[in-house]
């Protein structure tokens, strides 16, 4: 493991969770949004990730010997969870029955989802902050 395959990790790992961090605040500003340009109810979206390949040595024995990995957000999917139904015959996106379909949003879920994210996040600050503090003490040694 090279001295910065550390900080591609961290930041590997910071910006896949800022992307979530994104996700779960679209679906939480899209809670009651009943009309999409799509057409029909908003539909929650979850980030999945993916671990990839880090390290500088890319030979065959190097790939053997280490294997380093980051993660990224590979993609971004729509949840299949049911859209839920309310009863409001005033409302204007009621159906002939009076039902209005509002998104698959779970407000409690999403700010769960949220402080994991930030959680992180923060893990992968701290680790940042901690290897480059450890690279100054070194140098401060070496002096």
């Amino acid at each position: 493991m090279g001295a910065f395959d550390i900080f591609k990790i961290s930041a590997s790992g910071m910006k896949a969770q800022r992307t979530r961090m994104e996700v779960v605040a679209s679906n939480l500003s899209n809670v009651h949004t009943t009309s999409t340009d799509e057409g029909g109810p908003y539909r929650k979206k979850d980030v999945v990730f993916k671990a990839i390949d880090v390290s500088e040595d890319k030979s065959f024995g190097g790939t053997l010997s280490k294997k380093i990995e980051g993660v990224k957000a590979e993609s971004i999917q729509e949840s299949e969870k049911p859209m839920q139904k309310v009863f409001s015959p005033s409302h204007p996106d009621a159906d002939e029955e009076g039902y209005v379909t509002y998104p698959n949003v779970n407000l409690m879920e999403e700010m769960t989802d949220m402080v994991a994210a930030t959680r992180a996040y923060e893990a992968n600050v701290n680790v940042l902050n901690t290897t480059k503090d450890m690279f100054l003490k070194t140098l401060d040694l070496i002096k």
